[in-house]
């Protein structure tokens, strides 16, 4: 079962490899200021999924598997400078 589209937007990423995740798609996604996400990575795409109580056995899969993947990429002197104020 293939599912709706419920909305297209467009976001920059910036020269950190951020995003601002626009309103709407924030609001439909269930997403709040200071909620936690998992941030799953497919050969095709990427998801943004709201960590709920019903999906932490999942997220936290995803999150043990991506913690090795991007320890590497993010265990920088840059990353922990972006970071240091936040």
């Amino acid at each position: 079962m293939q599912e709706e589209i419920q909305d297209i937007r467009t976001a920059m990423i910036t020269s950190k490899g951020q995003i601002c995740i626009p309103s709407i798609a924030r609001n439909l996604a269930g997403f709040k200021k200071g909620s936690k996400i998992s941030i799953v990575v497919y050969a095709d795409r990427v998801e943004l999924k709201p960590l709920k109580k019903k999906n932490m056995n999942d997220a936290l899969s995803y999150m043990l598997a991506s913690e090795e993947v991007l320890a590497e990429a993010w265990n920088t002197p840059e990353e922990d400078e972006a970071w240091k104020d936040l």
